[in-house]
């Protein structure tokens, strides 16, 4: 349910019965901000009920793309530290004791310099990490910032799970090594990863020699 309050104008009350098929404290906080915006709109709440119960979210917002063996594969545009800690919170309230597997590629060198400390401490809610290249997006390299740095600062940090990704085409061996039925997958960044993610389930398949 949903109670308003605190208002400086108009009526008070509860909408009850509410879904919203979204998960994360920054996913209700956004449909929060638009059953607010709905209701100064004039919209009824029935209207604003079966509004968010159809909502199908965002491309590249916690975006099923396949599921494989049971592994569930989520894309993510998440390449802030803000955004990829709330992305792997979201996705611990969907797997719970179930393994969560990070993939993330850094997106511009500069980014990671910039935010080398909150990078290392953003992945928290993930059991495993797996650091791919950094995607330049038009920049020169930086030396010292790359993903072994990024490994090696989670390491430093106590992150129980961090590696390395050698190369694209190793992901879906290293995903099925590392992951059982009822595990997850997220597929984190704002440059090509989005292809991988949306691939990896019927590779992964491949692999196991035939379709999940």
């Amino acid at each position: 349910d949903v109670i308003l309050s605190e208002r400086t104008a108009g009526n008070t009350g509860i909408i009850s019965d509410l879904r919203f098929p979204m998960l994360g404290e920054h996913n209700v906080q956004n449909c929060l901000a638009a059953i607010a915006v709905a209701m100064e709109m004039g919209m009824t709440p029935d209207e604003i009920t079966t509004a968010l119960a159809g909502f199908g979210g965002v491309g590249r917002r916690f975006e099923t793309k396949g599921v494989s063996g049971g592994v569930t594969v989520i894309d993510d545009y998440g390449h802030h530290p803000v955004e990829i800690r709330a992305a792997l919170q979201a996705g611990r309230m969907l797997c719970g004791t179930n393994k969560l597997v990070a993939v993330v590629q850094p997106h511009r060198y500069s980014r990671l310099a910039d935010l080398f400390d909150d990078f290392c401490a953003c992945f928290n809610d993930a059991d495993e990490v797996l650091v791919a290249d950094v995607y330049a997006a038009g920049e020169a390299p930086i030396d010292g910032i790359d993903k072994n740095a990024l490994v090696t600062g989670l390491r430093d940090r106590g992150h129980r799970g961090p590696a390395p990704l050698e190369s694209r085409e190793d992901l879906a061996r290293e995903i099925l090594q590392r992951t059982e039925n009822g595990d997850l997958v997220m597929c984190l960044g704002a440059g090509d990863i989005t292809s991988w993610a949306a691939a990896l389930a019927n590779e992964m398949d491949i692999l196991r020699g035939g379709a999940s």
